[in-house]
């Protein structure tokens, strides 16, 4: 197998499952030629807990991504999401050097935003500009070139622990991996699945994954707001496991093949079997059961990212709606309780703007892998991130901020 340059892969280090997904630059398209999965054993919530067992899922995933596109992956694009992941909105004002507005001043009055005050033992992620304002005139994105004696900026600041970036590089280097950068997972989603008109009209993009929930609000082209919920896929497993009294594997199945957050729609009369525990005898019960396990959860998932859209003040933000996407935006009916909580318009978010094995990919849970590609393919870097480099994280740093002011 050879590698090749214009091979650019995705890694979404996850909770529940490490995924892998190559995409091949095609002219101005991209094509999927390979993706690869394995369960992820040396996560929680997001975060690196065990770096040796997240080292072998990654082998694994990478190795089955290898086979089907029939090439040696070397470099990666690496997803960060989890738990520690926090934001904020800041506000910075600076006088123009000279009558015209340069890319120093740009440079300048995004450092003067970010001068905020942050926990010892955090970092910042993104600084994402959201809009310039040239004296009086607001909702300006470029303002290079204008003429004007004060320039403000006003951006969005992703705030992450240290130490996870570190470790997710490192499990990736010791898979034998080099990181080209690291981006955060909601992020990545939502260059996969959302249109332009959603991001300009105002979308909340909820990223339901097994450890965590995200949030990323878009409005007028940019990014507004972003969210982690320490709630995901595998709160429903264990409810399902405690209500129903089954292992979690069975209880994961289940979930997969028969789960639904909508008891009303199911017929009275069908039935699942669970597995019994123990050597104990398998037991029939009706589906609708599963329903009213699951209903409660997703419903309290649904409100408490409401209750933060609202916390934001950015319920009048998101006139286009809401989409979904992740793995657990699969069961049945969750469009329905989506759309019941926020009072807007839901639907289920795929990869677009791809091709290749779209059939495959054509699915929620490739969401952020996708995404990555996406975003590798756009910004491909000759410098690769090491574990044994200095600064390392202000380089990841570096690079993530030069990507987001490109975008906006």
């Amino acid at each position: 197998m050879q590698a090749h340059e214009d091979i650019i892969v995705g890694l979404d280090i996850g909770t529940t499952k490490i995924c892998a997904v190559v995409g091949e630059r095609s002219g101005g398209e991209v094509n999927i030629i390979g993706t690869g999965t394995h369960p992820s054993i040396g996560l929680n919530k997001g975060v690196v807990i065990d770096i040796e067992a997240t080292v072998d899922s990654i082998k694994k995933a990478v190795e089955e991504a290898e086979l089907m596109a029939g090439c040696e992956i070397s470099s990666v694009y690496a997803g960060i999401a989890g738990g520690h992941i926090t934001s904020l909105n800041s506000h910075g004002v600076i006088a123009i050097k000279g009558r015209e507005v340069t890319q120093d001043d740009v440079d300048r009055v995004i450092e003067a935003a970010k001068a905020v005050s942050i926990p010892m033992d955090r970092e910042v992620i993104h600084v994402l500009p959201q809009e310039y304002i040239v004296d009086d005139q607001k909702g300006v994105h470029n303002p290079i070139g204008m003429t004007g004696v004060r320039l403000e900026a006003k951006v969005h600041i992703v705030v992450g622990a240290a130490s996870s970036a570190h470790n997710i590089i490192k499990c990736a280097n010791k898979a034998g991996l080099d990181v080209n950068d690291v981006v955060l997972e909601s992020l990545a989603s939502g260059a996969a699945v959302l249109t332009d008109e959603e991001r300009d009209l105002g979308t909340a993009l909820i990223d339901i994954g097994g450890g965590t929930t995200d949030l990323a609000i878009f409005s007028g082209g940019n990014i507004q707001h972003t969210f982690v919920l320490a709630i995901g896929g595998l709160q429903l497993t264990n409810d399902i496991s405690i209500g129903l009294r089954a292992s979690k594997n069975d209880a994961e199945k289940i979930k997969v093949k028969y789960g639904t957050c909508l008891s009303s729609a199911v017929d009275p009369t069908e039935t699942i079997e669970v597995p019994g525990m123990g050597g104990r005898d398998p037991r029939s019960m009706p589906r609708q059961v599963l329903g009213e396990i699951l209903e409660p959860r997703v419903e309290e998932i649904c409100a408490l990212v409401k209750r933060e859209i609202f916390r934001a003040g950015l319920e009048n933000q998101i006139a286009s709606g809401i989409v979904l996407t992740g793995g657990s935006s699969l069961l049945d009916g969750m469009n329905d309780v989506a759309e019941a909580i926020f009072d807007l318009p839901t639907r289920r978010g795929k990869p677009r703007q791809i091709g290749g094995l779209v059939d495959i990919v054509s699915n929620p849970m490739y969401a952020t892998g996708v995404g990555l590609v996406l975003y590798g393919a756009k910004n491909q870097v000759e410098k690769k991130f090491r574990i044994r480099d200095e600064n390392i994280f202000h380089r990841v740093t570096a690079r993530m901020k030069k990507w987001f002011s490109d975008v906006v």
